[in-house]
């Protein structure tokens, strides 16, 4: 089916398009789910792809908002849903939707949020650090205000891989007990005086301390685990699930969960061979694609984005 090209909405380029759109397959009369709308990249993608129906859900007000405008282009075609992908169980029940022929997820912040100085999320423009991606729970700046020096050291260690969390801990704590830590260059100036080598660095010193915030913030890592369980349970037989992740611990859990649910971890030499857990999804290729040359000097974060994907197997007295 021919479709008339629709007016590009936002200005942020959707990562790996053509690679997530031929990994999902879309085809007509599918249902599809976007679990992160952003920009609508991946959304508007799938609906010119084909002659279906795409449920996009995102936490964030401003970007199911701005989808409605989207929605009112593809008539009856789009439902835009306020919420946490990692819930898509509950709120496709309540929108009496399913099951699913597809499911895409694109994993972390997006650009739009990033460039929006007001939002927080960015050590490079002055606003209020806040990183939260809903509006709901505690701010970056209850963090990093509130919390115990050891547990701050243990929060920038695990979730940005941050050596030199203990020391950037100990600043953030000193910095602290002069005045409240409540802008983003405010924070990003103390982690810059208190990382060793911050000159030599290829990246801006700040970077992994507000990943890390960012992460915990929003639960990023449990919102991932519960996502791709509910994407599989939501997904019909021969279904298809498409993620991308920007970072290891993103891409780590990703991996490790269609590991164990296409077989490859099913089997332990020290354990019977009826405990193997059936294999609910086959992978679509074996590994990780990565964007290509051409779209990485268009568009540089795209460079740690990694793909993975798999499709869903019919299970043995049942579809689900």
């Amino acid at each position: 089916m021919t479709h008339q090209a629709k007016k590009v909405i936002s200005p942020h380029l959707p990562v790996m398009l053509g690679e997530v759109l031929e990994a999902l397959a879309p085809h007509d009369g599918g249902l599809y789910l976007d679990g992160t709308f952003g920009a609508g990249g991946y959304t508007q993608g799938i609906l010119e792809a084909a002659d279906c129906r795409v449920i996009a859900i995102d936490r964030d007000p401003t970007a199911v908002a701005r989808g409605q405008a989207l929605a009112e282009e593809y008539e009856g075609r789009l439902t835009m849903l306020e919420g946490r992908f990692g819930e898509m169980d509950r709120l496709l029940e309540e929108a009496g939707e399913g099951p699913l022929d597809g499911v895409a997820l694109d994993i972390g912040v997006s650009s739009m949020q990033i460039d929006e100085a007001e939002r927080g999320f960015s050590f490079r423009q002055d606003g209020p650090l806040d990183m939260r991606m809903g509006k709901e729970g505690p701010s970056a700046a209850d963090v990093v205000n509130e919390t115990e020096e050891g547990a701050l050291a243990d929060i920038i260690y695990r979730y940005g891989e941050e050596r030199q969390s203990r020391r950037i801990a100990r600043a953030i704590v000193r910095a602290r007990a002069e005045q409240p830590i409540t802008r983003t260059l405010q924070l990003a100036e103390i982690v810059r005086g208190a990382v060793k080598g911050a000159g030599a660095q290829s990246i801006d010193p700040a970077t992994r301390t507000f990943q890390a915030l960012r992460i915990y913030v929003n639960d990023e890592l449990g919102e991932l685990e519960r996502g791709l369980a509910a994407a599989e349970r939501l997904l019909a037989p021969e279904g298809r699930l498409v993620v991308v992740s920007f970072h290891s611990l993103e891409d780590r859990i990703v991996k490790a969960f269609f590991k164990e649910m296409s077989g490859g971890d099913g089997v332990s030499r020290h354990l019977p061979q009826a405990t193997a857990k059936p294999q609910r999804l086959a992978l679509l290729f074996k590994g990780a694609q990565k964007p290509g040359k051409e779209e990485t000097d268009v568009n540089p974060r795209a460079r740690s984005a990694r793909l993975r994907a798999a499709r869903k197997l019919p299970q043995e007295g049942g579809s689900r």
